[in-house]
């Protein structure tokens, strides 16, 4: 009775602030996503955060002539952004609206982001160690837009702020029933970690998956390189990816089979897209 009751005081918790702040940043789109997300922090705020952070990387990695080095890689890379930004609208109007940015930066390490507002940054390390086609970055960068579109970051954020007010309430239930002082605290921030933060994170790369292949298909880029994309990570990952419950990553089996079946999905877009051209 006593355990039903402590999961009961954080259940409790955690549906007084998903009522309080649930709602959806994007429209459906082609692909269908379809969510409300629980919002409990500002948009203004992660917003202006996510421009301080973006501007303080450019400013430290400038002096070392990381920013923007390769002429012929930024402009590929912009191109490729000039065609997608305006396809953000079929997700939500005001993105059009953004004080979008796109930096290459170099680094070996095989990554790209976007952060919140739409703040790009791609790193060389996956144009050159992927022979990357434009294809397939404009997969990548699809991805990561999608990801600001639907605002996962504040998402995110907001998720902490509720896995942790319900794990200090377990961990104070747990003091009173049990006497187990921190432990009960660890042991309620571990379930909140495994059983809440980590699914929604590997259905936010979900979602991203989705809305990029569209935005990609939508500028005229073919949708299907996301699969080919997919399958040079899995390549260089080598089988060395934890397991998948414990990943905030999809497992590459797991990703190309959902990539198989939207990429078909939004074929007819870039067909579309492509006979305009």
């Amino acid at each position: 009775m006593r355990i039903w009751t402590i999961g009961r005081v954080g259940i409790l918790a955690l549906a007084a602030l998903s009522l309080a702040a649930c709602s959806t940043t994007t429209e459906q789109g082609a692909v269908g996503v379809e969510r409300r997300q629980l919002l409990l922090v500002s948009s203004a705020e992660m917003d202006q955060a996510a421009a301080a952070q973006y501007q303080s990387v450019l400013k430290e990695q400038s002096p070392k002539g990381n920013v923007n080095k390769d002429p012929q890689q930024v402009e590929r890379v912009r191109a490729i952004a000039k065609r997608l930004i305006p396809q953000t609208a079929v997700f939500r109007k005001d993105a059009l609206e953004w004080k979008w940015e796109v930096n290459v930066l170099t680094s070996p390490e095989i990554n790209a982001w976007c952060m919140p507002g739409g703040k790009i940054a791609v790193y060389t390390g996956i144009i050159e160690k992927l022979q990357i086609t434009d294809d397939e970055l404009a997969a990548v960068m699809g991805h990561e837009m999608s990801h600001a579109l639907r605002e996962h970051s504040r998402e995110r954020a907001s998720q902490q702020v509720a896995a942790g007010a319900g794990a200090t309430l377990l961990g104070t239930a747990a003091d009173i029933f049990f006497g187990t002082g921190q432990l009960g605290t660890a042991a309620a921030g571990a379930g909140a970690q495994v059983g809440f933060l980590l699914p929604y994170s590997r259905l936010h790369e979900t979602e991203a998956d989705r809305m990029g292949v569209e935005l990609a298909a939508r500028a005229g880029y073919d949708p299907r390189a996301a699969i080919a994309l997919w399958q040079k990570m899995g390549k260089l990952s080598g089988g060395g990816a934890p397991p998948q419950i414990l990943s905030t990553h999809p497992s590459n089996e797991a990703r190309i089979k959902d990539l198989t079946e939207f990429s078909q999905k939004v074929l007819p877009l870039y067909e579309e897209a492509r006979a305009k051209k």
